[in-house]
């Protein structure tokens, strides 16, 4: 009789579903899924949630395989000699093989008043709460949303369009990713919206207190209720557990994603760090790196040798509202072109994104093995290239 493997998922987000459903391809496989909330968070609507706009949270029958085993719990520690991680209801789960899936969250502001005056969007209970703030605030009270990726975008516009008086303070430059032909066009429907648009020098948040946000040229902005959304980080699971982390905390791997400390620990999604050059955080590039986890997971159960990931992006969907949004097409090393998608056919395309991420997470659990992905192994090989310059330059400095 075949000897059987348990691997185990932690974090049932994009990336830790896709993989505890791919591990299901072999019967001699049980898998564990270890995750701290009982509903599978649509994260890319949490702007949504906040804005009273969408639930943001599906049943995990729905996307999990039936023989993925769910269990509602927290890790707090990762015993990698002995194999098994803790849990804060106090029981321990063994492991053969461990995914680590652990996603991200709101990175610590480093701004005096921030932590304590302003309101993170980055988990589910973080949105709920704003949505909380939100509702209690009076409908003309001064917003004010600090951050201008997607997630700063996406609140302010959405906020807006609900009738709210709204500021996007940039720090810098409006959805930096964007090439200057989607930016223009975001920042015309943002004024269509009624947002006030500050980007460029001076527009970095340097306080923030329970109703103001002073900014770096010394500007101070009247806000009731102050919006977070500058920076993410990953949770300190794998560094309080003695593994190696970059700077962020997330997981570093080499580039089958296997930690560099413990080839039975795997990372995937937004905690992984592959050849300490991590990929953008986004959905996009989730269920690519939990499928490819679980393939290297099973190659090594099957006693073959992993391979490397390669991942090709496509670009980067924003909502700007419920009538509005844009796709910004990009080359596969994820770099921004010329082209995009904007008005009601980019809000069309975001909302088909949406769907389409659950439907790839409902397709991998009904037929373990079938998701695939755009490779982009030549911007991979440039970073790489890149880093190695980089190096060699800094050598021949000292």
């Amino acid at each position: 009789m075949a000897e059987n493997t348990e691997v185990i998922v932690i974090g049932g987000g994009y990336a830790g579903v896709m993989a505890a459903n791919r591990l299901t391809q072999r019967d001699d496989v049980t898998v564990t899924l270890i995750n701290a909330r009982p509903d599978f968070v649509e994260r890319i609507r949490l702007h949504q949630l906040a804005g009273g706009t969408h639930e943001a949270v599906n049943d995990y029958r729905k996307v999990l395989g039936e023989r993925v085993r769910l269990v509602v719990d927290t890790v707090t520690r990762i015993d990698a000699p002995g194999r098994g991680v803790q849990l804060a209801s106090g029981d321990t789960v063994g492991y053969d093989y461990l995914i680590y899936a652990v996603g991200s969250g709101s990175a610590d502001p480093g701004v005096p008043g921030a932590a304590d005056c302003a309101h993170p969007l980055a988990t589910f209970e973080e949105a709920q709460r704003l949505r909380s703030v939100l509702d209690a605030a009076p409908a003309t009270a001064p917003v004010t949303v600090v951050g201008a990726g997607p997630t700063g975008i996406e609140t302010a516009a959405e906020l807006a369009e609900a009738g709210r008086t709204v500021t996007l303070a940039c720090g810098g430059l409006l959805g930096p990713y964007l090439h200057p032909n989607g930016r223009r066009s975001v920042a015309k429907r943002l004024a269509r919206l009624g947002v006030t648009l500050l980007q460029g020098p001076g527009t970095k948040v340097m306080e923030v207190t329970s109703n103001t946000v002073r900014l770096g040229d010394g500007r101070e902005l009247s806000s009731e209720v102050t919006i977070w959304t500058a920076g993410f980080g990953a949770p300190d699971l794998a560094a309080r557990s003695g593994l190696s982390t970059d700077t962020l905390g997330r997981l570093l791997t080499d580039e089958t994603l296997t930690s560099i400390d413990d080839e039975r620990i795997v990372a995937a999604g937004d905690s992984a760090a592959p050849s300490d050059m991590p990929f953008r955080m986004s959905c996009q590039a989730a269920g690519p790196l939990g499928a490819h986890a679980a393939d290297t997971v099973l190659s090594r159960i099957a006693s073959k040798r992993p391979v490397p990931i390669d991942l090709g992006f496509a670009g980067q969907c924003i909502s700007l509202g419920r009538r509005a949004g844009i796709f910004q097409f990009a080359h596969k090393d994820d770099t921004a072109k010329r082209l995009h998608l904007g008005g009601r056919t980019g809000a069309k395309v975001k909302e088909l994104v949406c769907k389409h991420t659950i439907k790839q997470l409902v397709n991998e659990a009904r037929k373990p093995g079938s998701h695939t992905w755009a490779k982009g192994e030549q911007g991979r090989r440039l970073l790489r290239a890149q880093r190695r310059e980089t190096a060699a330059t800094a050598q021949q400095s000292a």
